[in-house]
């Protein structure tokens, strides 16, 4: 166990940020999840404008690769093309 006052800090903070990271990283996966499985175009285009802004958040404080988020938007954007 940590014995300075300030390591025991870095320990409750890392901890409710590894929560955190946790709680956006899963809404992100949940929130393709379900645009994946959109069938109507107009529902899905309205969906892919909110996933495309979490992606970027979710890279931008290094949740995710920016290269994942990339080919992640890539491919969701194809999807909902094909529609």
């Amino acid at each position: 166990m940590a014995n300075h006052k300030s390591a025991l800090k870095r320990i409750r903070s890392n901890e409710a940020k590894r929560l955190r990271n946790k709680y956006q990283h899963k809404t992100t996966r949940n929130a393709v999840r379900d645009l994946r499985s959109a069938e109507d175009k107009k529902e899905a285009e309205g969906k892919l404008v909110k996933v495309i802004s979490m992606l970027d958040k979710l890279a931008k404080t290094n949740i995710i690769h920016k290269n994942k988020a990339a080919n992640l938007k890539s491919k969701l954007t194809k999807h909902v093309a094909a529609l």
